[in-house]
């Protein structure tokens, strides 16, 4: 009894790390993020050099780790930045000088550091952090004094992201993981923003206990958004067209749960129209070969750690997973298998008892054709969502499903989001921002016959 509440411990607190779970690094306030799996030997690459990420193990997710110089190599340290009390005190009584001081006579001519190329890395040699070398540079700059503070600000922020650069450690969920891939890799999710994932799902209605229909063709994202929104209740099926499933591997960021993994099933279109008459077996015949294979490669992974990093490190939606051998004896968290081959009791209920809500992300796909497919698997007054990148295909699907008079409540939507930088004296819109976030058509289910052409 006393070997099994470690083993549960790390896996059940999920605001805290663990070894094998997944990751989002943010390096210097955004300028890069980076998705990683924590081992004992995983590493990251910051500038020219490489550190672990051992002490990142066994913290909670909003930790601040800073870069620190030490006697054999550099390593990530914990970070806590220091109170601004005594700013705050001081902020009326510099605020007279502050106006009087402009950047009118300072010349870019660099002279005004004295201290050298040499000098630094002689400081490091000796053992001096990167604080030391950022307060070390302000005090034999010429021209600090002369700044204005907003321009003393910027300096100081300039000179940390390069000699102390420092690692935020975030949580991978629906928002921080859209925003990471929207950032670096837009095409791989369809170019899907976070307000319209958002949108999408409340368009949907996905609810506890919800039974999920998903045509999810941007790399698993809808698909892992509608299982963190259900929360372990209800199911979501991952449906596909012909006998290769779609990729859903960004599932493997969100850290989900066995309860929570239990709860995403696949299935193909033709599996869920024929298994009222018995002919599923000839039909999934080719999918049954595929997944063989796919749960032996699965099983294997489960059972040897390194192999576990080795499937992660392969996988073409992630940054920067390393390939580094785990522990045996260590427990780790293991990576979600997520995404099995729907029962046939499953199949069976979602087949006389229709899903509840249908989300479609498939921007390479037809909608109109997609709909057509897969409405008639909702129950009757259930509602669905279409997201797609441009507006046309929408269009000429809104005017077919109301030819057909298949769904009511017809409308196309497009979120709009403006980020804003927020600080004293400073607060203004981005000055760059995404034009669109796509577009969103959703309705309701109507119960009529389907009239053919």
């Amino acid at each position: 009894m006393s070997e099994s509440k470690p083993e549960s411990g790390p896996v059940i607190n999920p605001r805290v790390t663990c070894e094998g779970c997944s990751v989002l690094l943010d390096i210097n306030d955004g300028d890069r993020l980076v998705f990683a799996r924590l081992s004992a030997g995983s590493t990251l690459k910051i500038g020219n050099k490489t550190y672990s990420l051992q002490p990142l193990i066994g913290c909670p997710f909003g930790s601040l780790f800073q870069v620190e110089s030490g006697k054999e190599k550099p390593y990530l340290s914990r970070f806590v930045p220091p109170t601004e009390e005594n700013n705050v005190q001081d902020e009326g009584g510099s605020q007279l000088q502050e106006e009087s001081r402009d950047n009118r006579a300072i010349i870019d001519n660099n002279q005004a550091q004295t201290l050298t190329g040499e000098d630094i890395d002689a400081m490091r040699r000796q053992g001096a952090t990167g604080n030391e070398i950022v307060e070390a540079l302000i005090a034999n700059s010429a021209t600090f004094d002369k700044k204005t503070q907003f321009s003393q600000e910027k300096y100081r922020l300039k000179k940390q992201k390069k000699y102390a650069p420092r690692v935020l450690l975030r949580r991978p969920f629906c928002r921080s993981i859209c925003e990471a891939y929207f950032k670096k890799y837009p095409a791989r999710i369809g170019f899907l923003r976070v307000d319209a994932l958002s949108l999408l799902l409340s368009m949907a209605n996905v609810t506890a206990n919800s039974d999920a229909l998903v045509v999810d063709m941007v790399g698993g994202l809808v698909t892992g958004a509608v299982a963190e929104r259900l929360g372990g209740t209800g199911s979501v099926c991952s449906t596909y067209l012909g006998g290769t499933p779609y990729p859903i591997e960004i599932i493997r960021m969100f850290n989900f749960s066995d309860e929570i993994c239990k709860r995403i099933l696949r299935c193909s279109f033709n599996d869920l129209c024929s298994v009222q008459i018995e002919t599923g077996e000839q039909v999934s015949q080719h999918e049954d070969d595929c997944t063989m294979e796919s749960q032996s490669n699965e099983k294997t992974s489960l059972s040897i750690g390194t192999e576990d990093v080795h499937l992660s490190s392969n996988n073409g939606d992630t940054d920067l997973v390393p390939e580094n051998k785990l522990s045996s004896s260590s427990k780790t968290c293991k990576a979600p298998k997520a995404g099995e081959k729907a029962p046939k009791e499953a199949i069976q209920s979602w087949k006389e008892n229709g899903f509840s809500s249908l989300i479609i992300a498939a921007p390479e796909q037809d909608a109109w054709g997609l709909v057509k497919d897969f409405l008639p698997l909702l129950t009757y007054s259930a509602p669905f969502a279409i997201y797609h990148q441009y507006l046309q295909p929408l269009a000429t699907c809104m005017h077919n499903l109301q030819l057909e008079k298949m769904a009511i409540g017809l409308q196309i939507s497009e979120p709009w989001l403006r980020e804003y930088q927020v600080l004293p004296s400073r607060t203004h819109p981005c000055m760059q921002m995404s034009g669109t976030g796509g577009y969103i058509l959703s309705g309701t289910r109507m119960h009529t016959n389907i009239s053919q052409p």
